[in-house]
């Protein structure tokens, strides 16, 4: 994997499936992230190829719940975003997955709960010897390339030691979203401090944070000194935005996510979240359609929403 003039989607939960990635990277991601999934949950997967949508798919043992699904087409470019806390775990989880996958990639910076009360995310920030542990267990043990995402620390120096530690590591590149944990999404990003760590390394830096127009990538590019940009609301409003002659008008993007939802037959609360996300930043849940999708209960009723005609085209060639 080459980290050097990317431009990346970040990992985002319930977004960052399938058909999104897809979606992106027919836009102009080089690289997709997937949404991060737990060391725990994944380890009760087993894999399967899914012959009628030529995927390769990890269900939750027993159901026929999809945790994880890719396919040829982002074999190159994929990464799987774990959360963990725990070396031994996190080698195993890889392990099913990592000959499906361009890298795997250790989430060391979210901030939600669900994250911090189990050891993993922005919790590993302040424990630098299970970070190595992890990082040296999956490199050892692996073929596949492993990196790692962070937050910022509480002080630069800080933010830089821990950077600087990673990298002795020998991971191929780090990415680094300009928060600390206790900021919100509306705080601005600090470009600044990204900058501290690109000064400080040799490996390639790639920045996330505050990236919502084409323009933005130079931007921050010239600001940090980073090695390529990672962006995530940014994408999930209108993944367009990677493409260099100007955004898709986000109702033709937001049609097309639903294509291929349909086509890939993606899990339903995962294509609605993305839907909403995308009609609360250009809309309101409470116009019609917002409403409309909420009342949706299934993948045929957002397809007559928006274009029953490709929802019966899929159906037809599946049979």
């Amino acid at each position: 994997m080459e980290y050097r003039d990317k431009l990346v989607l970040a990992p985002m939960v319930r977004v960052g499936t399938l058909p999104f990635r897809l979606l992106a990277a027919e836009y102009g991601a080089d690289i997709t992230y997937g949404e991060e999934i737990i060391d725990h949950k994944f380890l009760k997967c087993e894999r399967v190829t899914n012959e009628s949508l030529g995927t390769t798919d990890f269900l939750e043992r027993g159901t026929d719940t999809v945790v994880f699904r890719t396919c040829p087409q982002e074999r190159d470019r994929v990464v799987f975003q774990m959360g963990t806390s725990d070396a031994v775990r996190a080698l195993k989880a890889a392990q099913l997955v990592c000959n499906d996958v361009a890298a795997i990639d250790i989430n060391m910076g979210c901030p939600k709960s669900f994250s911090l009360s189990g050891g993993m995310g922005a919790a590993l920030l302040s424990k630098p010897e299970l970070i190595h542990d992890i990082l040296t267990t999956l490199r050892r043990n692996l073929d596949t390339t492993v990196t790692c995402k962070i937050r910022l620390l509480n002080t630069r120096q800080d933010t830089v030691e821990l950077a600087r530690r990673v990298e002795k590591i020998g991971v191929p590149a780090l990415a680094v979203h300009g928060r600390k944990v206790k900021d919100r999404p509306r705080d601005p990003a600090k470009w600044d401090e990204i900058a501290d760590v690109v000064s400080a390394l040799s490996i390639p830096v790639i920045a996330n944070g505050d990236v919502f127009e084409y323009e933005d990538f130079k931007r921050i590019k010239d600001a940090t000194g980073a090695a390529s940009v990672m962006v995530a609301r940014g994408a999930m409003w209108n993944a367009s935005i990677f493409c260099p002659k100007g955004k898709t008008p986000w109702e033709d993007v937001k049609r097309e996510y639903v294509r291929k939802s349909i086509l890939w037959d993606n899990d339903l609360k995962s294509t609605k979240q993305t839907i909403k996300e995308m009609i609360m930043h250009y809309s309101c849940l409470e116009f019609p359609e917002g409403k409309g999708v909420n009342k949706c209960d299934t993948i045929a009723d957002l397809a007559k929403l928006y274009g029953e005609e490709y929802y019966n085209f899929v159906l037809s060639n599946r049979n």
